[in-house]
Order: structure tokens, then sequence, then C-alpha cells
């Protein structure tokens, strides 16, 4: 057992690094690309890479009509929505701000689970993790800013997106917990690339519509596509069951501490972008929120085991963003 955690620790950091760079992608993809040109390249790259997944595996895909509809919803909710809120948020606002969104995922799950099933209950624990997150959130925002003269209203606008993004990751995961998980007949990988395969079929559909913009290519945005598409959509996809396997749902989730910590930096040392210190103090207030309403905190206390949360994939998303 412990070489099999051992091993699985180089695709941890391998999903840190990924979903934590694909907003550095996105944000290269946007030079050249529109926000619907970056999610449509994103999603069939992604598709096509689990579909090889899938051929070298020899794993058989899905044919039960109930389990195919559920995966057209979670393409739409893990993968179209979001990744055109992400992709337009990042025409405004720096990808390490994005990134730092992408964590509060594990909050709006929670957030979507007590609104919507009737088993979950607001305790104080979760009552805090979520004042904590809200706190985060505005401390990153950083409102009084509109006191200081005019804002580019884009500037919110994109900050109230890239949460829209991780609700509907919240939402997606609440609905995978009810009508998806512990389905004995179809593993992760299966799902994910069903999932994804849906929402490729939808962009694609949509692309006349959304995605007929002039494209302009260059190589940083070619290499960008192919990484956000292959490695950040398809790989990590079929990862991330992979860890959640070996590791257990509660320490794969940790995962997401790392992602904004990883899109941060590349943005500062790639990018260029300004990081002011509201971002960073807020990134590490949402943190802690996870942190409780994860029930690590009560794990260390009173060392009983804890139900285990859902684990965020992060778009990009889950995944991670």
């Amino acid at each position: 057992m412990t070489d099999v955690r051992s091993r699985t620790l180089p695709k941890y950091l391998g999903l840190a690094l990924m979903w934590g760079a694909s907003f550095l992608f996105i944000r290269v993809s946007l030079d050249g690309l529109s926000p619907a040109q970056v999610v449509l390249g994103r999603i069939v790259i992604g598709a096509l890479t689990l579909a090889a997944i899938m051929t070298v595996t020899r794993r058989r895909w899905p044919r039960d009509p109930r389990l195919l509809g559920h995966a057209v919803v979670l393409g739409v909710l893990l993968c179209v929505v979001p990744f055109l809120l992400f992709a337009w948020a990042g025409q405004h606002i720096p990808s390490g701000l994005s990134s730092i969104y992408n964590a509060t995922t594990p909050i709006m799950t929670m957030l979507v689970g007590l609104v919507v099933l009737p088993a979950e209950r607001l305790t104080p624990v979760r009552s805090l993790a979520l004042v904590l997150a809200g706190v985060g959130v505005v401390v990153v925002a950083a409102p009084w800013r509109l006191a200081g003269g005019p804002v580019d209203q884009h500037y919110y606008l994109a900050q109230l997106a890239a949460l829209g993004a991780t609700t509907c990751y919240g939402m997606a995961f609440v609905y995978m917990r009810r009508f998806v998980s512990g389905r004995p007949d179809v593993d992760g990988v299966t799902i994910a690339a069903t999932q994804v395969g849906s929402a490729a079929v939808i962009m694609v559909l949509l692309a006349p519509f959304l995605a007929s913009d002039p494209v302009t290519l260059s190589p940083s945005i070619v290499g960008s596509m192919l990484a956000l598409g292959a490695l950040s959509t398809g790989i990590a996809y079929a990862w991330n069951p992979e860890v959640v396997r070996a590791w257990g749902a509660a320490l794969a989730s940790t995962v997401t501490y790392l992602t904004p910590l990883v899109g941060v930096l590349l943005g500062v040392l790639v990018l260029g972008e300004a990081l002011t210190i509201n971002q960073p103090i807020g990134a590490l207030i949402v943190i802690a929120g996870i942190v409780v309403g994860q029930g690590h905190v009560r794990l260390l206390r009173r060392r009983r085991p804890q139900a285990e949360p859902v684990p965020a994939a992060g778009g990009g998303g889950g995944g991670g963003g």
C-alpha cells in the first residue's frame, strides 16, 4: 500500500501543475483566439486524448442511456459552461487571480450540497468554513478599490464569472455524487472520457454560433492549446480518479491548495502579472475555509474518521479552470 501511495505522488504533483498552469495556457491562447475558440479546442483535444487512453487501456464505452444522459449533464456543468466563463474572465483579470478563484470549488460544492441534498446539515464547522471562504473572496476581490476612482467594470464582472464557473463545478460534483459515483460498472476514467466527449459534441454544435471569429495562431498559442487540452483536460482527468483511489478523496482533494500557488507563480514569472498583497492573503483565508470545511481540523483534534468529500477536479478544471 505504501508503494502504491508513493508511486501516486508524481501524479498528484502533476495534477497541481497541470491544473494550476491551465490559466496561463488560457491567457496565452486568448492572444489569438476568442474565448469560445479556446474552449472548443481545449475540449476537443481533451476528448481525443481521453479517447486514446480508453483505447490503449481497452476500456469499454458505457451504453446505458441513463448514464449517458448523466454524462451530458456533467459535460455541461464540468466543461462547457465553466470553461467558457473562465476563458471570458481570462480576458479581463490576471491568470493568477483566476487560479485563486478556482480554489473556491470545494466551498461551492459544500454550499450546493447544503442547498440540494436533504442529508446535508449546516453545522458550526461548515458555517465557519463558509464564513472564512466568503471573507477570503472579499479580500481577493478588493471592493474597496471602487472608492479610489474609476475601475474597469469588466474586472469585477470577470471575477463574478470565475465564481460562476466554480459554482458550476460545485453543482457538477454534487450531481455526480448523487447520480454517478459508486457505480460498479464504470470507473473514473470512463466517466471522464464520456463527459468530456459529450462536451466536445456540444461545443462542435455551438461552434458556428460562438466560435466563428478570425483566428491568429503562433507557436506559443498552439503549444498552449495542446497543453490545455491534452494535459489539463485529458491526462489530468484520467489521473485524478487514480489519485483518489490510491490516497482517498480527502487527501487527493488537497491538490486544491497547490493549484492557486502554481497559477499565481506562473502568472508572475511567465506573464509578468502584478500581484497585490490582498490576493495571497485572501487566497490563504479561502484555503483555511477549505481545510475547516473538509474536516481536516477535526481529524487532527479528534482523530476520528470523517466522511470523505467529493474531490475537486480543477479547471480549468477540474476542474481546473
